[in-house]
């Protein structure tokens, strides 16, 4: 039996609030549970108290190999927990930011706009330099 951590959506419409479980892999996002081990609240007005987490139990479902979720996985990571399977995910980006960079492709959204305000810079300066280049030319 192959095991997650992952959240269940509950609260009302414009109101979530989220279960943190312990579930088959194989189980609907409400599914069945094997065990609770916490909940996130985002609309708590103290970040305290957002997320309640019983860290002795999602560390043994981790030691018996259970799959967190990426979001899951953050908030573990933000308790103080970590797993193989966040470390093996970070270094694999790693790896292909890595290889991006040495491509000179953009990575991340921020890399593609970063690339394209610097395009624009450099075809402005060579357009202004050309229209001063025009400007002596006229001069003499």
């Amino acid at each position: 039996m192959a095991v997650k951590l992952r959240m269940t959506r509950m609260g009302r419409r414009h109101r979530p609030f989220f279960r943190i479980n312990a579930v088959e892999s194989r189980t609907p996002r409400d599914g069945r549970i094997l065990e609770k081990i916490g909940h996130y609240d985002p609309m708590a007005k103290n970040v305290e108290e957002q997320i309640v987490l019983n860290t002795e139990r999602a560390q043994y479902w981790l030691s018996v190999g259970a799959v967190p979720s990426d979001t899951v996985a953050d908030i573990l990571r933000k308790n103080g927990l970590t797993c193989k399977y966040m470390e093996a995910k970070k270094a694999r980006r790693d790896k292909a930011k890595e290889l991006a960079k040495k491509a000179g492709k953009p990575f991340t959204k921020a890399d593609r706009i970063a690339l394209e305000k610097a395009a624009e810079a450099k075809a402005a300066a060579e357009a202004a330099a050309a229209e001063a280049a025009k400007a002596a030319e006229s001069a003499e």
